[in-house]
C-alpha cells in the first residue's frame, strides 16, 4: 500500500507539471480556436532561457535560493516574450484562414524552435545540465518521501494555477478573454481589443510554460532541444482529457494524467518503457468515448 502512495504523490507531481503547460493549450484554444502546437517548444525554449540566465549572466558566487527566483522570472519573461512573437508574427497573419493553415504554421514554428536551440547551443542534442537551485532532502509524509524540489513543483504550480483562475474571472482583461472566447464580434463590438486580448493569452500561457520549463530543468537534468515535444504532446493530452478550451479541465486533466502514467509505469507490465504511450492510449479513449473531455461542453461551430 506504501508502494502505491508513493507512485501517486509521484504522479501527483507529474500531473502539475502537465498542468501548468496544458493551461497554454486550452487557454489559446478557447479564445482563437487554434490548437497551438507550438506550444511545447515555447515551454523548452523557456528552460534554456533560465540555463542561459544562470550560466551567462549571474555571478558565480550567488547563492541557489536567491538565483531561483530571478531564473524563474527570466524563464517566464523569455517563454512569454517569444509566445507573444509567435502569435503575431506567424498566427495573426493566418487569423481567418482556414483551420489547416494555422495547424501547419503551429507545427513548422515548433521544428523551427527546436532547430534554433539545437544550433544555438553546442550541447543541446546531448542535454545541458540544469542547475540545482533547491536545497537536497525529502519530506516524508504518511510513508511517502518526495524531494523538496518536487514539493515546491506542486505548491508553485498550485499557485501559479489559482492565479490565473483568479485573474481570468475577476480581473477587467479576464472578463475581455471571456466575451471573446464566448463571441469575438460580439465582444469586438462592445469594444473590446480583440488583438490584445489574444495576445495577452499567448502571453499568459508562456509564462506559465517557462515556469514549467525551470521547474522540469530543476526536477529531471539535464535539458536539451527535444523535451518540449513530448511534453507538449502530453500536456496537449491532458488538456483534451479535461475538456480543451476549460481552463478548470486542464488543470483536471493534467493530474489525472500524471497519476495515471505514474500508476501505470508501475503496475502495468514492462511499463517503464512504455510510460510515453499511455498518454496517448488516454487520448484515443477519450475521444472515442468523450471527445468533449471530463469537464468540457459540446459547442456549436463558430460561423
Amino acid at each position: 500500500m506504501t508502494q502505491f502512495f508513493q507512485q501517486l504523490s509521484d504522479g501527483v507531481v507529474l500531473g502539475a507539471l502537465y498542468a501548468l503547460i496544458a493551461l497554454g493549450y486550452t487557454m489559446v484554444y478557447g479564445i482563437v480556436q487554434l490548437i497551438n502546437f507550438a506550444h511545447g517548444e515555447i515551454f523548452m525554449v523557456g528552460a534554456f532561457g533560465g540555463y542561459t540566465i544562470y550560466h551567462y549572466l549571474l555571478p558565480d558566487n550567488m547563492p541557489a535560493l536567491v538565483a531561483l527566483p530571478i531564473v524563474l522570472v527570466a524563464s517566464m519573461i523569455t517563454s512569454g516574450v517569444l509566445a507573444a512573437i509567435v502569435e503575431r508574427l506567424a498566427y495573426r497573419p493566418l487569423r481567418n484562414a482556414p483551420r489547416l493553415a494555422p495547424l501547419i504554421t503551429a507545427i513548422g514554428v515548433s521544428i523551427a524552435l527546436q532547430e534554433m536551440i539545437r544550433l544555438f547551443y553546442p550541447n543541446a542534442d546531448r542535454g545541458e545540465p540544469f542547475p540545482q537551485l533547491f536545497p537536497n532532502g525529502q519530506v516524508h509524509f504518511g510513508g511517502v518521501s518526495e524531494s523538496y524540489v518536487n514539493c515546491f513543483l506542486v505548491v508553485l504550480s498550485v499557485v501559479l494555477m489559482l492565479a490565473l483562475r483568479t485573474f481570468v474571472l475577476h480581473s477587467a482583461t479576464g472578463r475581455a478573454m471571456r466575451a471573446t472566447a464566448q463571441d469575438p464580434d460580439t465582444a469586438r463590438l462592445m469594444g473590446i481589443n480583440i488583438d490584445r486580448i489574444i495576445v495577452t493569452t499567448f502571453v499568459l500561457g508562456g509564462l506559465l510554460a517557462g515556469a514549467a520549463g525551470t521547474l522540469q530543468g530543476m526536477v529531471a537534468s539535464p535539458i536539451d532541444f527535444q523535451i518540449g515535444f513530448i511534453a507538449g504532446l502530453k500536456a496537449f493530452t491532458a488538456a483534451v482529457l479535461g475538456g480543451i478550451g476549460n481552463i478548470t479541465g486542464a488543470v483536471l486533466g493534467g493530474f489525472v494524467l500524471g497519476i495515471v502514467e505514474a500508476l501505470a509505469t508501475q503496475y502495468v507490465p514492462n511499463g517503464s518503457a512504455l510510460k510515453d504511450a499511455f498518454a496517448f492510449v488516454v487520448l484515443i479513449l477519450v475521444l472515442v468515448f468523450r471527445p468533449t473531455g471530463l469537464l468540457g461542453e459540446s459547442v456549436r461551430a463558430r460561423a
